[in-house]
């Protein structure tokens, strides 16, 4: 999938991109030198290093960015910018290689996820579960030390005082909200209801705030935004950032392995309290209702049962009825940019295509 806007006016993100692809292996190079002096690990950095050059969206970057244009900020966006934006992604990596060892996710990016690879690597040396533990245990400390780079990466970037005291508390909501639905994503797994309230709330917080609200909030609070122009961000990135999860359900269950690069029996074995099972169980029949419920959940669910999954979501018409909910939200983007009146005019062109290629992607 290409997240980047088609070239418009004095806005380059592919170059922005490209400047945040060469800041975060300068940084984790950087800290493997420092290891080696220092005699410490480094496969730590390294690790983190192959995890962030093995693909990805870099959708937060670029979002960031695209706040920062919206705002008003100069272009091409200075370094500082252009170094918080890379720190996204360096929490972005947090986050997910967490979130990996919490699902026992064996892929990630079509490659082995953190803990895998770690475990894999020490098998030689270990008997299969001491294994198993070790590498779960490394992809924890993987992940805390992404988090701990991310403020380096922050509190290094050169920001003025000005800056800084607009980004932090951005910084810190953006922080307590993704972790506040992560919890309650891993309270709800394995549990599987018709509770469709309580899968929204998982998508607001777990997913529209952190993909889409906050890095656009952080791109615009550098530059400046007043509240107004805050507000039709908002506007724009939550149902943005809804649609965003309601296709990530759909692919995680019907998604192309190859393409996506991640099973599409994960979700189904572990019972993930999505919008997708949550209406099928509030609407399918009777009958498919009680085979999901045995079904959903179940850790050695076979390629057939999730057909049979599958096949339920289809007749149902859930799966139809979530890419009408897509297809709603991805309407109410466009409205709020067709309406907006503080969003600098040259970043609406960019903020259009990039709903449209979130939307209506395959990976």
């Amino acid at each position: 999938m290409t997240l980047a806007p088609l070239p418009t006016g004095e806005i380059d993100l592919p170059a922005a991109r490209d400047r945040v692809e060469t800041i975060l292996p300068q940084f984790l190079e950087r800290k493997q030198a420092d290891a080696t002096t220092h005699r410490l690990p480094t496969e730590i950095p390294a690790a983190l290093r192959d995890f962030l050059t093995a693909g990805g969206k870099r959708l937060r970057p670029v979002l960031c960015v695209l706040g920062w244009h919206a705002a008003g900020g100069t272009a091409p966006p200075p370094r500082p910018v252009l170094q918080v934006a890379a720190a996204l992604e360096m929490f972005h990596a947090f986050c997910l290689i967490h979130d990996d060892v919490m699902d026992a996710s064996a892929t990630r990016r079509g490659k082995p996820t953190v803990h895998r690879a770690f475990a894999d690597r020490h098998a030689a040396h270990r008997s299969r579960p001491a294994a198993d533990r070790f590498g779960t245990s490394a992809a924890i400390l993987v992940g805390d030390f992404a988090l701990a780079w991310t403020d380096e990466l922050i509190h290094t970037a050169d920001l003025t005082p000005d800056q800084l005291a607009r980004l932090l508390p951005v910084l810190d909501a953006m922080r307590d909200e993704v972790l506040y639905g992560q919890y309650l994503d891993v309270a709800a797994g394995g549990q599987p209801t018709d509770d469709v309230e309580r899968a929204q709330t998982i998508i607001r917080y777990k997913t529209a705030k952190y993909t889409c609200e906050r890095p656009l909030h952080i791109g615009a609070a550098l530059a400046g935004a007043p509240g107004p122009l805050l507000d039709e961000l908002s506007a724009y990135a939550l149902p943005l950032g809804e649609a965003f999860q309601l296709r990530d359900d759909i692919l995680g269950v019907f998604g192309d392995p190859a393409v996506t690069g991640k099973s599409r029996l994960d979700d189904l074995r572990e019972g993930k309290h999505t919008l997708l099972t949550a209406l099928a169980l509030r609407d399918a029949a009777p009958p498919h209702k009680t085979l999901l419920h045995r079904l959903l959940g179940r850790p050695g669910l076979t390629e057939a049962e999730a057909a049979q999954i599958r096949s339920i979501l289809t007749v149902a018409g859930v799966r139809a009825h979530v890419e009408e909910l897509i297809d709603q939200r991805r309407h109410a983007v466009l409205h709020t940019l067709d309406s907006a009146t503080t969003l600098t005019p040259h970043a609406i062109p960019h903020l259009r295509h990039l709903a449209d290629t979130v939307t209506r992607r395959t990976s």
